[in-house]
């Protein structure tokens, strides 16, 4: 009876061994939201990649029967989804104070550029100021855009428009530098 008792132990424990139905389920709720999130979509992809992979090996464990394994992948599935949603509102929250930078100065950068198309125009430099004038009402155009796009939190929208009026707008400068170049031969 004595050696019978570890095999009968040994037996019951391993016949009661469960998967971990709840902490699974957790995890897929988990990974779920995080799926869902378009923040954490857009700026934690790598995290969440993690955690989908996380998830991945979860089911595979819980399907070999290894179930401290699965509960453990579980487990990184949960903190790896949460992260990614926690990073995707941080992602957010950094693009935003980076296009809000970007678009700070660009009126008064599109007043500077009106101003030294008005100095070329004042000392009759030779560039073709309708077109000019087109381009300086193309930027407030796009920066009103912008504006709106930053409002409504379209933020790569925003910068993307304030990058192409500053390049615009270093483009109408570097025609009347030329001008200016020119003019002194």
């Amino acid at each position: 009876m004595k050696i019978l008792m570890p095999f009968v132990i040994l037996f019951l424990g391993l016949g009661c061994a469960q998967p971990p139905l709840e902490e699974m389920e957790r995890a897929r709720e988990a990974v779920f939201r995080a799926e869902n999130d378009a923040n954490a979509v857009s700026y934690a992809n790598d995290t969440l990649t993690r955690a989908r992979n996380a998830l991945r090996s979860m089911q595979s464990e819980a399907d070999s029967k290894r179930y401290d394994s699965a509960r453990t992948y579980a487990a990184e599935a949960i903190a790896a989804a949460d992260k990614a949603i926690a990073d995707g509102r941080a992602g957010v929250q950094r693009i935003a104070a980076e296009s809000a930078s970007l678009i700070s100065g660009l009126r008064s950068e599109i007043e500077d550029t009106s101003r030294n198309i008005n100095g070329a125009r004042y000392s009759l430099m030779d560039l073709d100021y309708d077109m000019l004038d087109r381009r300086i009402v193309n930027a407030y155009n796009t920066a009103d855009q912008t504006d709106i796009d930053q409002a409504a939190g379209r933020y790569q929208d925003a910068m993307n428009n304030a990058r192409t009026v500053r390049t615009d707008l270093a483009n109408i400068n570097q025609m009347i530098a030329n001008a200016v170049v020119i003019g002194k031969k």
